[in-house]
């Protein structure tokens, strides 16, 4: 079993609340992150639907099964839980006594920020890091076939090809999850939406232009990508707010959370064909920008504090980070020979951001790492360390 970072500070976190959620895609590994860090609970899965019959006819017999607390998985399929978990987490606060996971972002919070506000902790497990698997000597060592897998961890410890499992998996994703969501009527066009996402990776985000391609309105397509980002498929990075000089940019930048995913809904059959597929300076930058945030999320870091910066006159960083005020940036290049000619839009931004700018990188696909005119030049391998040395 291959470690997960996010393991490491559980028990810190679990002993200040009384509930912690984990949430992440399906297929994460949620369950096992969970049942390996609390293997004294009880562990019920609500896909049963013979649990989640039982719940519903009578939640308050139903969780007395659970004196001590238990691991409830997949906790989107009874929405009402955390309203009755509240009067047992008020009466019995315990800390560490309730462990939920679920894969629908927006319908696990909304519910439990309404009902288990500071009571509950929040943490987030995506796929694999390229850290973590290095970690475990199971990392690739090139970045063609990293990008080509993605990080979903049955593609680390199974006998399955990336194409033939990511593509049952897509397909699972929309017959199951999307299925239930009643904004979806359309499954077809609703999966042509989704591949129309990652040919637009890296890209500012127009859903106009979108629902135009694909023949539906704009609130349909604005259903959709929120119905995407709410089971972990995509990231929306907002544009920094700051105003330093005219801003011109008021879309996020669309990625897919899983570059594994990208490449099958390009349909580029391996990982030898990238470095010619049009889109592949699009996903090194978008395999680049997911292990930042996996480095912060799977370290109980926020990532809403992540941006991206363009100029009035169309120069663009790709990574801001605010740190209370202080502006890391980061620029990712499909190079293996970086140099300063690929810091000009972070020298723009440090420029106006004068003594809030805290420092610049430049993420490649070269093997060295140094340090030119200030910039800290990091290869794809090390993107991980070099974001937990960038702090809170």
């Amino acid at each position: 079993m291959i470690p997960r970072m996010l393991s490491c500070i559980i028990p810190k976190i679990a002993a200040g609340y009384p509930v912690l959620v984990i949430t992440g895609p399906r297929q994460a590994g949620k369950t096992t992150l969970a049942r390996k860090a609390f293997p004294d609970k009880p562990y019920v899965s609500l896909e049963d639907p013979l649990e989640r019959a039982s719940f519903t006819a009578d939640p308050r017999a139903w969780l007395a099964r659970f004196a001590d607390g238990a691991i409830l998985d997949e906790v989107q399929r009874c929405p009402d839980l955390p309203s009755w978990l509240q009067g047992l987490v008020d009466a019995d606060s315990r800390m560490g006594r309730w462990v939920l996971t679920g894969s629908q972002q927006y319908m696990v919070l909304d519910r439990v920020t309404q009902s288990l506000a500071g009571r509950a902790a929040l943490l987030e497990l995506l796929p694999f890091s390229h850290g973590e698997l290095v970690a475990a000597q199971r990392a690739h060592l090139d970045p063609r076939l990293a990008i080509f897998t993605g990080g979903y961890p049955p593609l680390y410890d199974r006998p399955v090809e990336p194409e033939r499992w990511l593509g049952d998996y897509l397909a699972t994703y929309i017959e199951r999850d999307v299925r239930s969501v009643t904004a979806v009527r359309d499954l077809t066009r609703f999966a042509a939406f989704v591949r129309l996402c990652a040919t637009r990776i890296g890209q500012a985000l127009n859903l106009a232009a979108m629902a135009g391609e694909l023949g539906i309105d704009a609130k349909t397509a604005q259903q959709w990508i929120s119905i995407l980002a709410a089971g972990y498929i995509v990231h929306l990075l907002p544009p920094h707010h700051a105003n330093l000089g005219k801003r011109v940019v008021k879309h996020p930048k669309l990625y897919l959370l899983d570059t594994g995913l990208a490449c099958r809904l390009l349909g580029i059959a391996t990982a030898e064909a990238l470095p010619a597929h049009p889109a592949w300076g699009a996903l090194v930058e978008n395999w680049m920008v997911t292990e930042v945030i996996k480095a912060r999320r799977h370290r109980g870091l926020r990532t809403d504090t992540l941006y991206w910066w363009r100029s009035h006159d169309g120069l663009e960083v790709d990574l801001v980070l605010d740190q209370g005020g202080k502006l890391r940036t980061a620029e990712i290049k499909a190079t293996t020979s970086p140099g300063p000619g690929d810091c000009v839009a972070q020298n723009r931004f440090a420029e106006l951001a004068l003594e809030r700018f805290a420092g610049g990188t430049v993420f490649h696909l070269g093997t060295a790492e140094n340090t030119i005119q200030s910039t800290r030049f990091v290869p794809w391998h090390a993107v991980d360390a070099a974001v937990a040395g960038w702090g809170v």
